[in-house]
């Protein structure tokens, strides 16, 4: 004989009213929902829609057969790409250039946000900020031509300078030194996008309470010592959710610096995934390869993120999910 479990009227009420409060609260914000759809859609049209492509990985993709003709091959792409000696290559150097621009990029804007809010000149303060800020404005090919032209052994001005200051006889080839290419690509980056990456911890700065600083002063404490007990614990939330989503895309370098300051001297040095996959689709005519190995760095991707979240949560009270 079955018996009949009977829910208290109590807690069907209940759920009843958080049902309908939450319709009215989303009533209450049509305007917000209505404005936020083009995004939405956006999103799904340039993010998701493109994961159709994914299949290709899985084929031997021909152009004019296109993904519904072409021929189901399984995973044999991906042992292609994974047999090449060279993908181990260029997958060190993605990870090693990646990793020396995030370190360097998140502990130089931290720093310099902190030595910036701590000048009290404001004149002086603005003109290092429009100083820093304006590379992330100049293009990438502008910025390349100057650190190629600064370097460079004919006239460059690190060469010119050295040989004043007497420390070398001969001009350096600095561009063809491919242990060298890893230093001068992440300074180059760090350069061009160390002032802006210094906005948001400044604006973090700013909405610090000022009472903390006046509570530390009356009790003697040092410029020093506000910046370690105040501002450095202020910044930490949102410098370890920035950390967090930067290291989902380590793997993500992207290609426009590498393939600007590199040659074919460094080639072992500065060819990165994105470009490796540009020349295995379409230098080489293996598409399905280059997707395979799209579909490798959102994998890897992926996991950072989940590591990195997993390890913030056990450390602070920070997370991303």
């Amino acid at each position: 004989m079955q018996q009949t479990v009977q829910i208290p009227p109590h807690t069907v009420n209940k759920t009843q009213n958080q049902r309908k409060s939450w319709i009215r609260r989303l009533g209450s914000q049509y305007q917000l929902i209505l404005l936020s759809i083009p995004f939405v859609l956006l999103v799904i049209l340039f993010n998701y829609v493109p994961l159709w492509g994914w299949l290709a990985a899985f084929q031997d993709y021909k152009p004019f057969k296109g993904v519904t003709g072409s021929e189901f091959v399984g995973l044999a792409n991906f042992k292609v790409l994974f047999a090449d000696p060279h993908f181990l290559v260029v997958l060190r150097n993605t990870l090693v250039m990646s990793g020396m621009s995030l370190v360097t990029g998140f502990v130089g804007a931290i720093t310099l946000a902190l030595l910036l809010n701590e000048i009290q000149v404001r004149w002086f303060k603005r003109v290092i900020q429009t100083v820093t800020y304006i590379p992330h404005f100049v293009s990438m090919v502008v910025i390349a031509n100057i650190v190629l032209m600064f370097l460079s052994p004919d006239g460059g001005f690190i060469n010119n300078l050295l040989m004043n200051l007497g420390w070398i006889d001969k001009p350096i080839y600095f561009m063809g030194k491919g242990e060298w290419f890893w230093v001068i690509h992440t300074i180059t980056g760090l350069w061009k996008e160390l002032g802006w990456s210094t906005i948001i911890y400044l604006a973090v700065l700013a909405g610090i309470n000022s009472e903390l600083y006046e509570a530390a002063a009356v009790d003697g404490a040092s410029r020093l010592r506000k910046m370690l007990h105040i501002s450095i614990p202020g910044l930490m939330p949102t410098a370890t959710l920035l950390l967090i989503m930067s290291v989902g895309s380590l793997i993500n370098t992207g290609y426009e610096s590498q393939m600007l300051l590199g040659n074919p001297l460094v080639i072992d040095y500065s060819e990165v995934l994105d470009l490796y996959a540009l020349s295995v689709s379409f230098g080489g005519g293996d598409y399905s390869v280059g997707v395979a190995l799209s579909m490798f760095k959102g994998f890897v991707s992926i996991v950072l993120v989940v590591i990195v979240n997993f390890i913030a949560r056990k450390l602070s009270d920070t997370r991303l999910f």
